[in-house]
């Protein structure tokens, strides 16, 4: 009787979870990007990138970089008075919401130094109470040369949502000389710009994976 074959057994296991990366860096893009610019040269804006990170106090750090034709754009001047809300000039937003909960945060930062947060139950549903900003103000900082403005922000962890690992969706009002207004985002999901829908907000963040 010829020797029965050996039985290997097949041994299952899951792939590894996916590497927690502390600094995550992303491009926004145009609602429009095929729309001409103005002139139809060449676009105002050439590249906006958007960083996110932990602080080591549990806060957030948002870095934004536009680079292009600055000259074509309307940038406010540092400290300069604004009677507006900031999403009606170039200013760069964040949007952070707890896994599963309805409720989020939007935060409008000017590169002229202003910024504003709002606290939402639901989808454009305001809180009536505010954020209390005045608790800890976010350290904005801003650089312009050689065709790149920068904007550094330092968010405190008071101003998060009481979430270890959030969900943030990043984008930016670019406002051009012509007083037109573009809207750039990670994802754009909805047939028109807005910022505050939920499947625009691609990134995880941990609050406790601070960056070496």
């Amino acid at each position: 009787m010829p020797p029965r074959p050996r039985v290997i057994p097949t041994v299952t296991s899951s792939p590894p979870p996916a590497p927690k990366i502390p600094t995550i860096t992303v491009g926004l893009r145009p609602f429009d990007p095929a729309q001409p610019s103005a002139g139809g040269g060449l676009p105002a804006v050439s590249a906006l990138l958007a960083t996110c990170s932990a602080r080591p106090d549990g806060g957030a750090r948002f870095v934004f970089a536009l680079e292009g034709r600055l000259d074509a754009l309307r940038l406010p001047a540092a400290d300069a008075p604004c009677s507006d809300p900031l999403w009606r000039h170039t200013c760069f937003e964040a949007f952070l919401a707890a896994p599963g909960e309805d409720g989020y945060r939007e935060y409008n930062f000017s590169p002229a130094g202003p910024w504003a947060t709002s606290r939402f139950r639901r989808y454009r549903e305001i809180e009536d109470s505010p954020v209390d900003a005045a608790a800890q103000a976010p350290v904005l900082t801003a650089d312009r040369r050689d065709g790149v403005l920068t904007l550094e922000v330092d968010l405190p962890s008071a101003l998060l949502p009481p979430c270890p690992v959030l969900r943030v969706g990043l984008a930016a009002v670019i406002e051009h000389d012509d007083g037109r207004l573009e809207y750039w985002a990670i994802h754009h999901p909805a047939g028109q710009p807005d910022f505050h829908h939920a499947d625009g907000w691609l990134l995880e963040l941990d609050t406790r994976l601070v960056a070496q």
